[in-house]
């Protein structure tokens, strides 16, 4: 799940927000997007992965929220991670991208969200 975006390393670029296809975050004009449904986020590191500045971090529990200490996590190396090591931008010639494999899950995610929402209207859960 979506947990920070670093408002002193984003750049406004609002990269984050289109990518996003759970519509997770809201661009702001001229400064950094707010993550406005956190609880759509599905854990894709879409955002992260666009994110050139490094300023995302995204926790890989989907259904939970995890604390994150900023101080800790800039020392971590946790920023910019996804983007390394699915070898984006500056990082092409040195890790292979192998992006375009996640298609199938996000499909599947997609489909279970949908049973989920369905599941609550109809109040079985």
């Amino acid at each position: 799940m979506i947990e920070v975006i670093l408002s002193d390393r984003c750049n406004a670029c609002g990269l984050c927000v289109k990518a996003c296809p759970m519509n997770v975050l809201d661009q702001v004009f001229n400064g950094t997007p707010e993550i406005a449904r956190r609880e759509d986020c599905q854990s894709c590191f879409m955002c992260e992965l666009y994110c050139k500045e490094d300023a995302i971090y995204v926790a890989p529990d989907c259904d939970r929220r995890v604390a994150v200490d900023e101080r800790q996590l800039r020392a971590s190396g946790l920023l910019g991670q996804f983007r390394r090591d699915s070898g984006w931008d500056e990082w092409a010639d040195t890790h292979e991208n192998k992006h375009h494999l996640m298609e199938q899950v996000f499909a599947r995610a997609a489909v279970a969200q949908a049973a989920f929402k369905h599941a609550v209207d109809e109040g079985k859960t």
